[in-house]
């Protein structure tokens, strides 16, 4: 399985873990804020290759106790669950990022038990999500099942929003908020431009507003938090 990426050592990528980070080319959304578009458009050859990866990994046993799998979206890989099969075989601890379109997917992972943490996406309220990840129309039952199987099954879990001035406003928060309502905790992030992310002139909110979206998060989810966001307590 090709690997577009990877970061060897992290300490945010995995809550709790000093983990390495794996990226998957690949994804299924076209969001126009995205910062690793250069997996998504397939700009970016793969690194190495699946032997490889685990070559570098049985080398840092006793340094690394978890793996963060992320992308482009990984559960678009049907290898997925052999892969993760591996690393926990190997007695790493494995977080997935996910965009929450494959609850097929999510559900094989979470009956093999084979993840111990999800991040997922959520990228906008329900009448704001096929603009927001760069579609005309969109599903979302795929989203709220993806949703449910989180906080019902994984051992673990995070929701979270990348909020960007020109696609988020008070309103959508509370629609956010009522899509994960008993989830275990969320993250708001401030987006962050880079050469790669595929539409230009986008801006983050400034604290003030990621403050005030982070406590209307906290009626529906009472563990919500700012990340990232520079002068935010």
């Amino acid at each position: 399985m090709p690997i577009h990426g990877l970061q060897k050592l992290t300490l945010l990528d995995y809550p709790g873990h000093v983990a390495c980070t794996v990226f998957f080319g690949g994804c299924d959304l076209n969001c126009p804020f995205c910062h690793n578009y250069e997996l998504v458009d397939g700009s970016a050859e793969p690194l190495m290759d699946e032997e490889d990866f685990f070559a570098f990994l049985l080398k840092r046993k006793g340094l690394l106790d978890g793996v963060a799998v992320t992308g482009g979206e990984p559960c678009l890989r049907p290898e997925l669950p052999a892969f993760l099969a591996r690393i926990r075989a190997e007695g790493f601890a494995v977080k997935l990022d996910t965009n929450g379109f494959h609850p097929e997917m999510l559900k094989r992972l979470f009956d093999a038990r084979l993840v111990d943490y999800v991040a997922m996406d959520v990228k906008n309220s329900p009448a704001k999500y096929a603009r927001t990840v760069g579609l005309t129309e969109i599903d979302l039952a795929p989203v709220r099942e993806s949703i449910r199987l989180i906080r019902d099954l994984a051992p673990d879990h995070e929701f979270r929003t990348t909020v960007v001035s020109e696609y988020h406003e008070e309103s959508d928060f509370h629609e956010i908020g009522k899509l994960i309502q008993g989830a275990k905790r969320c993250f708001l992030q401030a987006f962050t431009d880079r050469d790669t992310v595929p539409v230009a002139d986008l801006h983050a909110p400034d604290v003030r507003k990621m403050k005030i979206y982070a406590e209307i998060l906290r009626g529906y989810v009472p563990e919500t938090h700012l990340r990232g966001v520079e002068g935010a307590e």
